[in-house]
């Protein structure tokens, strides 16, 4: 069963429909879980070991055995810190993002229903994920880019899978009005995360999270928000277990987000419940990049209900952060990714955050996402000669 998260109004799961037609608000899917938790014992572990939890038909799944990504205890960063810190390292998906769990589940929708065409407006690694995965089914994919503000390594991934691209004058958000102004008119089946079979799919990574702890929830989530599907997908993953008696506790919900694109933050701090929109947003982390996220209402939903927090972070501590990551644990990470860390350490400098809790960052895409930005960030390599004296001697310089 598909309701809507405002009203309540309800609709069968067969139908295709983005968001509801009695008060525009947003969608999601409501199903109870109804197995042991041994039951995954014991399976390949990726997404689909949880497939009694998804609402597809599963002779239909289209996958690329995403999910089961590492989680990695991250002691010496921890210590730094003062918490019990975990990082889940979304970017050894299969295109290098969280994106590619909402894209299984989404593109298994799109075969029950029987399209033929998928479409999204994207900053990237949504596009990246659609275009594999409609290559993987045989579909046509149509992506809508920003113009001028994709960053390079997800450009690349979307036109060699062989999606029709077009870059559109405007921001992210304008892309996406006009992306689903088409869907509406059933040209295509739109795959964004307005599509509620999207964050069953994300949902996931909160399934994966307590079970990676022994059945048990960390005190705390933190991950950044962009268009805001994601902190709300894994609140309702976490919240499904829990209903279920798989574990006790609940995490709170901490979404981070970039100065220059905060208005999950803004409404957070105001106490609200609806967004006022970035006009014009800007920021280096460009996965995140969106002034108009349309899964506001789940996403502050998900930090209330959770007693949660939302806290901006500027491009520089985020640079900072993506470095300190790398450099410290090895884990490299995109900009957007690199928040998550930055934000828990502000909110630890700032107190909100106790010392001691067991904190779990997401990061949700590789390194290699953003290239440029990675090389422009580094010193460049040093030019010598092959010559071993010289070599020896810079060597033991340093």
């Amino acid at each position: 069963m598909i309701r809507c998260v405002s009203c309540g109004e309800e609709y069968d799961d067969d139908e295709v429909i983005y968001t509801c037609e009695k008060c525009g608000s947003v969608l999601e899917l409501v199903n109870d879980i109804d197995v042991s938790k041994d039951i995954f014992d014991g399976r390949k572990d990726n997404l689909w070991k949880f497939k009694e939890c998804i609402p597809v038909d599963e002779s239909k799944i289209v996958s690329l055995n995403e999910g089961g990504t590492p989680f990695c205890k991250c002691d010496k960063l921890g210590e730094e810190l003062g918490v019990n810190l975990y990082v889940k390292v979304e970017g050894s998906n299969p295109t290098g993002s969280f994106k590619d769990r909402g894209m299984t589940v989404g593109m298994t929708k799109a075969m029950e229903l029987g399209v033929n065409t998928v479409g999204c407006a994207s900053t990237g690694n949504t596009s990246a994920s659609l275009s594999a995965y409609a290559a993987r089914a045989g579909l046509r994919c149509i992506v809508f880019l920003p113009s001028g503000k994709v960053a390079l390594g997800k450009l690349a991934q979307a036109m060699f899978h062989g999606a029709e691209v077009m870059s559109i004058n405007g921001n992210f958000d304008e892309a996406l009005e006009a992306m689903t102004a088409l869907a509406l008119e059933k040209h295509l089946y739109l795959l964004n995360s307005i599509n509620p079979y999207r964050l069953e799919g994300q949902k996931t990574i909160g399934y994966e999270i307590v079970r990676d702890l022994g059945w048990q929830a960390p005190d705390r989530i933190v991950l950044p928000v962009g268009n805001a599907g994601n902190i709300s997908a894994i609140w309702k993953g976490v919240k499904e277990f829990y209903d279920a008696g798989f574990i006790k506790d609940l995490p709170m919900m901490t979404g981070i987000q970039a100065e220059g694109a905060c208005p999950v933050t803004n409404a957070f701090k105001k106490g609200d419940k609806r967004v006022v929109p970035v006009e014009n947003p800007e920021t280096i982390a460009t996965a995140i990049r969106i002034g108009a996220p349309v899964s506001d209402i789940k996403a502050l939903n998900a930090i209330y209900d959770s007693n949660g927090y939302s806290q901006t972070v500027s491009d520089e501590e985020i640079l900072d952060a993506q470095k300190l990551l790398a450099r410290t644990e090895g884990i490299g990470v995109e900009p957007a990714s690199a928040a998550s860390i930055a934000g828990l350490k502000k909110l630890v400098d700032e107190g909100v955050v106790d010392k001691g809790e067991t904190v779990t960052c997401v990061v949700t895409g590789h390194l290699l996402k953003d290239p440029n930005t990675a090389i422009d960030a580094c010193t460049k390599p040093t030019e010598v000669d092959a010559d071993i004296d010289t070599l020896r001697k810079i060597l033991l310089e340093k």
